[in-house]
């Protein structure tokens, strides 16, 4: 064993690390005959099998945001579904800030599987809906509150099931503002994605 190998096993030791599942079920998760939600649920249930059982002093959540956002248990992932919601991707990552501040690991990070841009944003007890486009309201919302993720040095990993251009912009826009990853994936290739950054996450302070 050589003195890197001895580095990594102590790195790997410390950092215990507390990440945050967003899964997206808004309604055009499952539009156009594509099943993305079954993927997400897939990959959820192995991510929570690997946290189980190789590092145990980890946490995950996970939770759904639609036209809002809650918290979900492990053993309700089969049973998930897409309902006609629009994407309120505030009200997750609001979520997900108040069940990492609950966290005592030092390490913290978000893992974010949508196929679209935010349309909703909640004003009082009102949503304020547009899926048109990227709707500047809605849109600077989600960024500031990027920016706010970032100062708490809680980075998002956006993994998008999407290939549409001005949906990359958006996830470019927002990936700068948190300082954060993004992926652009296949359906298939979205498990192998999920694991490669949790384990490369793991193994520095984030």
């Amino acid at each position: 064993m050589t003195e890197e190998d001895l580095e990594v096993m102590e790195s790997e030791y410390k950092t215990q690390t507390s990440t945050v599942l967003m899964i997206d079920i808004s309604h055009s998760m499952i539009l156009y005959g594509e099943d993305r939600i079954t993927p997400a649920k897939k990959v959820a249930m192995a991510l929570a099998e690997l946290i189980t059982k190789k590092y145990p002093k980890d946490t995950l959540d996970i939770l759904v945001f639609g036209d809002d956002a809650w918290q979900i248990e492990i053993k309700d992932l089969p049973y998930l579904q897409v309902g006609p919601y629009h994407t309120n991707t505030v009200a997750g990552l609001e979520l997900a800030m108040d069940i990492l501040r609950r966290r005592k690991n030092a390490n913290k990070q978000i893992f974010m599987i949508t196929d679209g841009k935010p349309t909703c944003i909640k004003q009082g007890i009102k949503y304020y809906k547009n899926a048109f486009g990227l709707d500047q309201k809605i849109l600077s919302t989600t960024l500031n509150l990027a920016g706010q993720l970032r100062k708490l040095k809680i980075p998002v990993t956006t993994f998008m099931i999407a290939t549409d251009p001005y949906l990359k912009s958006f996830v470019r826009e927002f990936t700068k503002a948190n300082n954060g990853n993004a992926y652009y994936s296949s359906l298939e290739g979205l498990g192998n994605l999920v694991f490669e950054d949790f384990k490369r996450n793991r193994t520095k302070n984030l």
